[in-house]
């Protein structure tokens, strides 16, 4: 079972290196959001808008969105 942050969990910073939360955001702020269509550009302005994504967009490269976008899409998947 898939468990969804808390509100507290919103109120923290997000940084690129904490992936894991940031795909719990994800997961929370777009529920409808089909993991299959989005692509690394989509993937990084939906993180950036997060809204306590707190690092520099700047420091994101290919290889760190594509693991989060499989992170995310395994935890989509480990629910259903």
């Amino acid at each position: 079972m898939v468990e969804y942050p808390s509100e507290a969990d919103f109120q923290k910073a997000l940084y690129w290196e904490a992936s894991y939360e940031i795909v719990l955001a994800l997961m929370a702020a777009y529920p409808h959001i089909d993991v299959d269509t989005v692509g690394l550009e989509q993937l990084r302005a939906l993180i950036v808008a997060l809204p306590n994504f707190a690092d520099d967009p700047a420091l994101a490269n290919d290889e760190l969105l594509s693991d989060i976008l499989r992170e995310w899409w395994e935890e989509v998947n480990a629910s259903s």
